[in-house]
């Protein structure tokens, strides 16, 4: 018989959170890295540029999703009001 083992790869990433702010993603990653839970931005500089059309992404490991997750409490995946207005605004200045 052989028996049928579950491995994770090393090398998936997957996003926890999303954020429109910067200064907050990267107090995420602070939070989560001080937790031990290696992670990393991707898009934070775009996001610097064009904050309305980008959103940072927060990646972690694929077998530290549910860690971190619980660490963030579900922060970075909905918009603040200010978020949504500063959004909404967009359209309209230019």
């Amino acid at each position: 018989m052989t028996e049928s083992v579950s491995i994770v790869d090393p090398d998936k990433f997957v996003t926890v959170g999303k954020f429109l702010e910067p200064a907050n993603a990267q107090m995420a990653k602070g939070m989560l890295e001080s937790a031990g839970i290696e992670c990393f931005l991707q898009g934070e500089n775009a996001n610097s540029l064009l904050a309305l059309a980008f959103r940072a992404r927060l990646l972690v490991h694929k077998q530290d999703e549910e860690a971190a997750r619980q660490l963030l409490g579900g922060a970075g995946d909905e918009l603040t009001k200010e978020e949504q207005k500063e959004l909404e605004a967009g359209d309209d200045e230019g």
